[in-house]
């Protein structure tokens, strides 16, 4: 029984670290959102038209499309400042989770899952029997191209877009973590206002000074 005890103690430890997965969700989903905002601000008037256009001519054929590219680009860039700062963390969460989830059906979901095409693809043997016909026919361009590595073909499936979605679930139900996000500090200073900004103080704010739960 002596090493689940020390199994208890050990893991109770680990548990004073739990925000560092929290803050490397956030560090990790920054530059992808930060991409995806100053695309879409820089290119506006081209993102409308995509997003209006047939898909017979290459759009998404969606309402609205003004409508629809304003809010895509005010969300990734309120989100791309707010998983900075971990500031309404959790609230921010939910239309990032709405863009990327209107993004997977709309743009990836047609390509299936995998985000980068496997050996087996179609795509991937033409590519690869291009790239033999490089080697033999023009090697300095060949050796050209592949000294930094070997290039890959693109499938553009959902798999990114889920991934991210799990990711921004996570900051949804646990907040941006102890210690490094504003959050953490606005909901330890005013719990009873703004507890519901981390889990912790959200379920202490639900509770009576007696002990009894406000929702019963």
């Amino acid at each position: 029984m002596m090493i689940f005890r020390w199994l208890n103690t050990a893991f109770r430890r680990v548990q004073l670290l739990d925000f560092l997965p929290l803050l490397a969700i956030r560090l990790y989903l920054i530059p992808i959102f930060y991409e995806g905002a100053h695309a879409k601000l820089t290119g506006f008037s081209a993102l409308v038209q995509w997003f209006g256009a047939p898909a017979a001519q290459g759009g998404l054929n969606m309402p609205a499309p003004l409508l629809m590219a304003t809010l895509a680009t005010a969300t990734e860039t309120a989100g791309c400042i707010c998983l900075a700062l971990g500031l309404f963390t959790r609230l921010i969460s939910i239309p990032l989770m709405v863009t990327m989830t209107v993004a997977g059906l709309s743009v990836h979901w047609s390509h299936g899952w995998a985000a980068i095409a496997g050996k087996t693809a179609e795509s991937t043997l033409r590519f690869q029997g291009f790239m033999e016909w490089l080697a033999q026919n023009f090697p300095g361009r060949f050796n050209y191209i592949t000294q930094l590595g070997d290039p890959i073909i693109l499938n553009n499936g959902i798999e990114f877009t889920v991934t991210y979605v799990i990711m921004l679930a996570v900051l949804l139900f646990y907040g941006g973590g102890r210690f490094f996000s504003i959050d953490y500090w606005l909901a330890h200073k005013q719990p009873r206002l703004l507890g519901w900004l981390t889990p912790e103080c959200g379920d202490a704010a639900l509770v009576r000074p007696t002990g009894s739960p406000l929702l019963t």
